[in-house]
């Protein structure tokens, strides 16, 4: 594919003038320039139809970030589209409760395995802080052990290095335990023991869990009283349509869903069996807009599509072909670099000469890809609308920008090759 002659003038224009009134120059820090390849990549979108987007300067890309996995169906999905707007003419907020709380309410315990009630937010911190609360509220414990992101609020990013502003007392409540490693685990509750009162973790990320390692941490959870609470965020309606609970077979007490629950529009949940979730009733978890009502209507047809249609075989299906595409030319070509992950959400592994990821590699990967019309995150996530076409151009784009990193690579330099800033990641885990 051939590189665009794009301009981003009017990206560039508001970026300058953001500089001067937003901190960050964004309300979320994985959507900012910085998490990009700055200079090269458009900084502001305008408009997002199926699987594409174009930005304020009119220029068009096929998109693998997808509203962060916000989107599931595809952007200005008709469905989604009327089910708001019908809804719009009615009310977007009432004085009292909307019968939609009800009926959504009843969808994610037809739907999701571990769900026997639910209470609804507008974003994943607000959901896995809910649950983190309804569990240290059933234990009477205050301690929690986690792995994996699980949000902005202070009981988390305690334990990150974006941490100004957060209490220090909070550090001494979170301990941290690797991903497949249940003897991680083990040593937290070994000593702290009769006090951890929830273990939160994402049931995957791009790492398959081995040896039984999810059902050894649910099993490790309740010999020593604590409750199991899975962050669904990301998997959630995209691994099945009961989230990656349902994918394994192992079933936590509570779980936090958002992201493509409503396929864009602003909604959250905390999810779990009875006798935890009933503990709401004394915990106070409550907001203006946590039943607003356009949101609402706009997860009930979310997930009445994705019941109707073929739609997470699709996505799993056009997953595996960039996954093996991408595998398949990185031989060809002969550079250490690998998709990894499941289908629905991968990510592009790039390794130098001494065997560990580069991150420069992939940053100008990016820059690369961004030039022909493809735009990436850091992961690859898959919706309903990426067509065959657009894979097809994806793995033309993929070709081109791989062979671009093989020389940069065999110069050991990729400086040459960078015609923007270097991708920043948000933050990085304190270690304990």
């Amino acid at each position: 594919m051939p590189v665009f002659q794009r301009n981003l003038s009017k990206s560039f224009d508001y970026l300058a003038r953001a500089e001067e009134l937003i901190p960050c120059q964004t309300q979320c820090l994985s959507k900012g320039p910085s998490v990009y390849v700055k200079g090269v990549y458009p900084v502001y979108l305008n408009r997002g139809k199926g699987s594409h987007v174009w930005d304020v300067d009119g220029n068009e890309y096929i998109d693998y970030i997808m509203g962060l996995g916000s989107i599931i169906l595809g952007y200005s999905c008709s469905s989604t589209n009327r089910a708001v707007s019908q809804q719009l003419e009615k009310a977007i907020n009432l004085s009292l409760v909307h019968p939609y709380e009800v009926e959504l309410a009843e969808l994610l315990c037809q739907t999701i395995p571990c769900a026997e009630m639910a209470r609804f937010a507008k974003n994943g911190s607000d959901a896995t802080s809910a649950a983190v609360r309804i569990a240290r509220a059933h234990t009477r414990r205050e301690k929690i052990a986690y792995c994996g992101y699980h949000g902005w609020q202070d009981w988390h990013i305690i334990g990150t290095e974006r941490n100004l502003g957060v209490p220090r007392a909070l550090k001494g409540l979170l301990f941290r335990f690797e991903y497949n490693h249940i003897e991680t685990l083990e040593r937290i509750f070994e000593e702290n023991k009769g006090e951890i009162a929830a273990v939160i973790m994402e049931p995957v990320g791009v790492i398959e869990p081995k040896n039984g390692f999810l059902e050894k941490v649910k099993q490790l959870a309740h010999e020593n009283g604590a409750l199991f609470i899975f962050d669904e965020i990301l998997t959630g309606f995209r691994f099945a349509l009961g989230g990656a609970q349902e994918y394994f077979g192992v079933i936590p007490d509570l779980a936090a869903f958002g992201k493509a629950m409503a396929n864009g529009m602003p909604i959250s949940a905390v999810v779990g069996k009875k006798e935890f979730m009933e503990i709401c009733e004394e915990v106070f978890f409550s907001m203006t807009f946590g039943g607003e009502i356009l949101s609402l209507a706009a997860a009930i047809n979310t997930i009445k599509e994705l019941k109707r249609t073929n739609a997470l075989a699709h996505i799993w299906h056009q997953g595996q072909r960039l996954k093996d595409g991408f595998n398949s030319l990185a031989r060809q070509i002969g550079l250490d670099a690998e998709a990894v992950g499941y289908p629905p959400r991968f990510y592009l592994l790039f390794r130098g000469k001494d065997g560990r990821e580069d991150v420069n590699l992939r940053g100008l990967f990016m820059q690369e890809c961004v030039k022909r019309g493809v735009l990436l995150g850091f992961a690859s996530v898959i919706c309903y609308s990426h067509t065959d076409e657009d894979i097809a151009k994806t793995l033309g784009v993929w070709e081109e920008a791989l062979r671009v990193v093989k020389k940069a690579a065999d110069g050991g330099d990729v400086t040459p090759y960078m015609e923007g800033e270097m991708p920043r990641e948000v933050f990085r885990r304190v270690e304990r």
